[in-house]
């Protein structure tokens, strides 16, 4: 997912898509290198006892390729911790790091795909997403370029941790149109970005996305996905 942009099984007939799991049917694209494709096939191989393990993958010279290890800072187990050192602790560590996206875990990018999405077995009465798309890049200046669109289209922008919201000056079909950017953090080179209309006409919402929007972006996107279910 962080080297393609998209998931190794994807198809529009649920039933095909995991068929295609269980079988370990997928395709990876040309220019991947071909220590990737084979680290990748052990690691999607449908038989648990012929799969790759953790420690075996870790070991895989491709995998350690830039790898750095995350040692735990060392804790002194009898320092006394009190409710004040810790709220002293907590809003040294807020000053010190500035607002950045939210980070996106495994189950965060699996939920992408509407055939893994489980969280409808945890939300009660929660409505599906219309009108959203994802796209993934690894340049950090996505929000500038966000804001260059803005300027040009005549849209007003607001950030904040991470997300872009534009809002359109004129009104359409269904008022002003107004488009969520919220940015997600994968690693630390790697972002996803979900785009979604958040008020007015779908239409224009996708109109503009066509033609604007994924034209303006493409010198960052790596990857584009819609969501076209469901579409009002």
């Amino acid at each position: 997912m962080a080297i393609t942009g998209c998931l190794p099984f994807h198809d529009s007939n649920l039933v095909e898509m995991y068929r295609k799991i269980s079988r370990g049917e997928f395709r990876c694209p040309l220019w991947f290198p071909p220590e990737v494709k084979k680290l990748l096939s052990r690691i999607l191989d449908p038989n648990p006892n012929t799969r790759i393990t953790l420690s075996r993958i870790m070991e895989n010279p491709w995998f350690k390729k830039g790898f750095k290890r995350i040692e735990s800072p060392d804790l002194d187990l009898d320092e006394e911790l009190s409710p004040r050192s810790i709220l002293e602790s907590v809003d040294s560590d807020s000053e010190s790091c500035p607002s950045k996206p939210n980070c996106m875990n495994a189950f965060d990018i699996i939920s992408l795909s509407p055939g893994f999405n489980l969280s409808g077995l945890f939300e009660k009465d929660r409505k599906s997403s219309k009108a959203q798309a994802w796209f993934t890049t690894q340049m950090p200046t996505v929000v500038a370029k966000l804001e260059e669109l803005a300027m040009t289209e005549s849209f007003k922008i607001k950030k904040k941790n991470g997300s872009v919201k534009m809002k359109g000056s004129k009104g359409g079909r269904k008022g002003e149109l107004v488009i969520d950017a919220e940015i997600f953090e994968v690693t630390p080179s790697f972002h996803m970005v979900e785009v979604k209309k958040a008020a007015g006409d779908t239409m224009e919402y996708l109109k503009f996305c066509d033609q604007e929007l994924k034209p303006s972006l493409k010198d960052v996107i790596w990857g584009w996905q819609d969501n076209g279910e469901d579409l009002q």
